[in-house]
C-alpha cells in the first residue's frame, strides 16, 4: 500500500470512527434492539423481526446524525468536546448527508412490513427530525417523543398476518417511556440549553423539577405494561414494577454524580418493559 492509499484509508476510518459516534450510539443500539425484541414477542417471523430491526436501525441513524449535524453550531459555542463534529473529526456536512443517506434507505425498509406499518413508523421518525429541527425548542419538545416513541407498537404490530392494532394501553405506555426519556435525556443539559436559547418543555421547567418529574412517566408507563393487559399480573409483574422503581430511584438520586443516570434508568425501564411483553406474547395487539 502506497503513502496516498495509506492515508485515504485512515481518512475513511477516522470518518466512519466520528459518524459512529455522532449519530449517539447508545440511545441508537438500545431503541433498534429494545423494538427488535418487541418484534419478537409480537410474533414476528425472522424476516419481519430483520425488517423491523433494519428500519428501526436506519431510522434511529438517521435521527442521530440529523440531531448533530443540526446542533454544530450551538455544540461549538457551548465547548460541547466529545462531540464528533466539535472536535473536528467529521464535518458537519458530511454528518447531514449521512442522515439524509439513512433516511431514504428507512423509507423502504419500513414500507417492507406493510403499507400501514411503515407509515406508522415513518411517522414516529419523522416526529423525531421534527424534534431536531425546531420543535425541541418549543414548549412542545415533548410531543415527537410521545409519538415516536407511541408508534413502534404500532409498527410492529400492523406488519403481523391481518395487520391488528396495538392494544391501547401499549400505545399509551410508549408514548409515556417516550416523555420519560425526552426529560432524562435533556436533563443535564438544560444550563447549556438555557444560555444558547433553546426553551423547550424540560428547559422551562428548570433542572430541579424536570429531575423530579422524570420519573413519574417511566412508571406510569411500566405500571400501564403490567396491570392493563388482561390476567393476572402475578409475582413477576411486581417484580418488574419493583424493579423499575429502584431504576428510577437511582437514576434521580445519581443524577449530581452522573448526569446521564436518569437517561440510563430510562432504558432501563424500556427493557424491563420489553421484557413484560415478552412475558405477555400476543397480548400485545388490541
Amino acid at each position: 500500500m502506497t503513502g496516498g492509499e495509506a492515508a485515504r484509508v485512515s481518512g475513511l476510518r477516522r470518518v466512519a470512527g466520528g459518524l459512529a459516534r455522532a449519530c449517539h450510539p447508545g440511545p441508537t443500539v438500545a431503541v433498534t434492539s429494545l423494538v427488535t425484541a418487541l418484534a419478537v414477542a409480537s410474533g414476528r417471523d425472522a424476516a419481519g423481526c430483520a425488517l423491523v430491526a433494519a428500519a428501526v436501525l436506519t431510522g434511529q441513524l438517521s435521527v442521530g446524525w440529523c440531531n448533530d449535524a443540526v446542533d454544530a453550531r450551538l455544540d461549538v459555542a457551548a465547548g460541547r468536546s466529545g462531540k464528533p463534529i466539535v472536535d473536528g473529526v467529521v464535518g458537519a456536512r458530511t454528518v447531514r448527508n449521512a442522515a439524509f443517506a439513512a433516511l431514504l434507505l428507512c423509507v423502504p425498509l419500513s414500507l417492507a412490513s406493510g403499507l400501514l406499518a411503515g407509515a406508522a413508523h415513518l411517522i414516529g421518525v419523522g416526529a423525531a427530525w421534527a424534534y431536531d429541527l425546531g420543535v425541541k425548542a418549543t414548549i412542545w419538545s415533548w410531543l415527537p417523543y410521545a409519538v415516536g416513541f407511541g408508534s413502534l407498537p404500532a409498527f410492529v404490530t400492523l406488519g403481523l398476518p391481518g395487520h391488528p392494532w396495538p392494544a391501547w394501553w401499549a400505545v399509551a405506555a410508549g408514548a409515556l417511556l417516550g416523555c420519560g426519556a425526552h426529560l432524562a435525556n435533556v436533563l443535564p443539559d438544560i444550563p447549556h440549553d438555557l444560555a444558547a436559547g433553546v426553551r423547550g418543555w424540560p428547559q422551562r421547567l428548570g433542572t430541579e423539577r424536570t429531575r423530579l418529574l422524570a420519573p413519574l412517566p417511566l412508571l406510569a408507563a411500566t405500571w400501564l405494561l403490567v396491570f392493563a393487559p388482561p390476567g393476572d399480573a402475578g409475582a413477576a409483574g411486581w417484580l418488574a414494577v419493583a424493579v423499575t422503581g429502584v431504576m428510577v430511584v437511582a437514576g434521580t438520586l445519581l443524577h449530581g454524580r452522573a448526569a446521564r443516570a436518569p437517561f440510563a434508568a430510562a432504558i432501563g425501564v424500556a427493557a424491563v418493559g420489553v421484557l413484560v411483553l415478552l412475558a405477555n406474547g400476543p397480548a400485545l395487539t388490541a
